[in-house]
């Protein structure tokens, strides 16, 4: 393998930095909650520039959370505007579009291709009720019908969360409560699917971002299609699902306006792509069965490639279809994580009021980071519970709150800051010991991605309270880029799968400390007692 992709790095003009005329890039687009960022990355996947440009999100009464898609387009417009505008590569070696973006983010678009409401996006809950009145009537385990359930588990691996945040909750919700959008839409798209359709005019979805509509049959990896039986079980319209393909297929070129308005050439070619969780997988290199990485953005998950089809519906761990053809793979997901401190900051520390003036540093995150490394591991025993929208794995439950636990005066803003850290990493650890009983054995080294992946702390923390070897990858906040870019890649023929390991670098090694692991189980024992002697209250507070 190792000769083959010498020559293919020969004959791409190398992975060095320079840029030459026998370079072929990809604008790989990273469609987060925050944000849209646009990159040029090479088909070996190294990222040679990027810009990105931040969208807004409206949350509203009943745990709704929208965006508008007007928003991601001119986001993507002005990002890839800008990068290209530099001239860092020449425009012609440009040679796909490949997106990615977030999961469960569903967007109803009538027959032009127009967007009818805003994006009910993966934090949106509100649809939990009919959710409820689907999936749970009597006879029920864990608030599911058993009956049901299984029919469910049996064709497509999963089921509908009853937290009300999958894309079947929202067009129930879309259903119920917007009758008259329900009847005008066309298609119901995932995030990535609707941009798509804005680069190409086409009405698609891939294998792995339809995967939270609950109505695909995934019981042959290799033949996925539409299940009638669970589409009438639901009780939606298929005809309002988009047409299903590959993540690597491309489904058409730019349209000539879009093409013109960026300056590319009218052939370039857009794959189908995949959602964050499966393009971070392949841009993180554990491409291979049972090689774990960890994201942490402003969600975080788990996740996993497997050689089986299996469920574990008590703690939502399914055999999903994954961007690699032929598939699976598996993922825990938490629903904050760095979201948590960005509500630290914004809603606590820089929180507009009679006490904070002046104005807000250029590197706040840096600073917290500054902040949590003078306190001790463990923050005097101060434990955080980072469940500010409620959680959907190990445990789906959108009552859960956020809190922080054993406060004295003592405590300073210091150990507020690292306990968010620490408590991020504990709720980690609950949902690594699940993927670890579901893939049947321990994940020695963790491949490390995400915004959080750039601090030595966190990772720090990660390696000692998970007890894992923590591998950071190279430049790991642009792992989804990479990852779209290499999906990309691998549709127009220029590598394989199987390449990627070799394509990709760990930048630093953090193995966990014997001492500080200790002191870490306590907590973590801590931290599951919170939750199993609060849930009650946590249900009785918040519905």
């Amino acid at each position: 393998m190792k000769a083959s992709l010498h020559r293919l790095t020969s004959a791409m003009g190398g992975t060095g930095n320079m840029v030459t005329s026998r370079d072929e890039y990809i604008l790989a687009v990273d469609h987060g909650t925050s944000g849209l960022k646009v990159a040029l990355v090479t088909s070996l996947g190294r990222v040679v520039d990027f810009e990105f440009e931040p969208t807004p999100t409206h949350y509203l009464p009943g745990d709704g959370a929208e965006q508008d898609p007007e928003d991601w387009w001119r986001a993507f417009l002005t990002a890839a505007k800008r990068l290209l505008g530099k001239k860092t590569v020449p425009a012609e070696s440009i040679i796909a579009v490949s997106v990615s973006s977030t999961f469960s983010s569903t967007v109803a678009v009538d027959r032009d291709g127009n967007h009818l409401m805003n994006c009910l996006t993966w934090m949106d809950s509100r649809a939990a009720p009919y959710v409820r009145e689907l999936m749970g009537k009597f006879p029920t385990i864990t608030g599911y019908n058993i009956f049901k359930v299984l029919k469910w588990i049996r064709i497509t691996g999963g089921g509908p969360q009853l937290s009300g945040k999958d894309d079947l909750a929202h067009v129930l919700l879309i259903q119920k409560r917007f009758p008259d959008i329900y009847e005008r839409t066309y298609k119901f798209l995932g995030s990535k699917d609707y941009l798509n359709l804005r680069l190409t005019g086409t009405f698609a979805a891939s294998h792995d971002s339809v995967m939270l509509f609950w109505v695909t049959d995934t019981r042959d990896i290799n033949r996925i299609a539409y299940s009638d039986a669970l589409i009438r079980e639901a009780g939606i319209d298929r005809d309002k699902l988009p047409d299903l393909y590959r993540s690597v297929d491309v489904i058409g070129v730019l349209k000539p306006e879009v093409a013109a308005d960026l300056g590319l050439g009218k052939d370039v070619k857009v794959t189908a792509g995949s959602p964050d969780h499966q393009a971070a997988l392949v841009g993180s290199g554990a491409v291979r069965d049972f090689e774990g990485h960890v994201y942490i953005g402003t969600s975080s998950w788990i996740e996993c490639i497997v050689p089986f089809k299996k469920t574990d519906m008590f703690h939502s761990i399914a055999s999903l279809p994954s961007a690699i053809a032929g598939k699976y793979q598996c993922v825990n997901e938490q629903d904050l994580a760095g979201g948590c401190l960005s509500f630290l900051l914004n809603n606590i520390i820089l929180h507009e009021n009679e006490f904070f003036v002046g104005r807000e540093p250029d590197d706040p995150y840096e600073k917290l980071n500054a902040m949590a490394g003078r306190a001790p591991a463990g923050s005097d025993n101060l434990i955080f519970t980072p469940w500010l929208n409620g959680e959907r794995t190990p445990v789906d439950d959108t009552a859960l709150r956020a809190g922080f636990h054993n406060l004295s005066m003592r405590t300073t803003a210091d150990h507020i800051a690292r306990a968010v850290l620490e408590g991020v990493a504990y709720n980690t650890r609950w949902s690594l010991g699940y993927v670890e009983k579901f893939i049947g054995h321990p994940m020695e080294a963790l491949s490390f991605i995400g915004g959080g992946a750039r601090s030595d702390l966190w990772c720090r923390i990660f390696a000692d309270v998970l007890n894992r070897r923590v591998m950071r990858v190279r430049d790991p906040i642009e792992a989804n880029c990479r990852g779209a870019a290499f999906i990309a890649a691998v549709g127009l023929g220029r590598i394989t799968f199987d390449d990627i390991p070799d394509l990709i670098e760990h930048e630093m090694i953090f193995d966990p400390d014997p001492k500080q692991h200790r002191c870490y189980e306590r907590l973590y024992d801590a931290f599951l007692a919170i939750y199993r002697k609060n849930r009650g209250i946590y249900r009785r507070l918040n519905r």
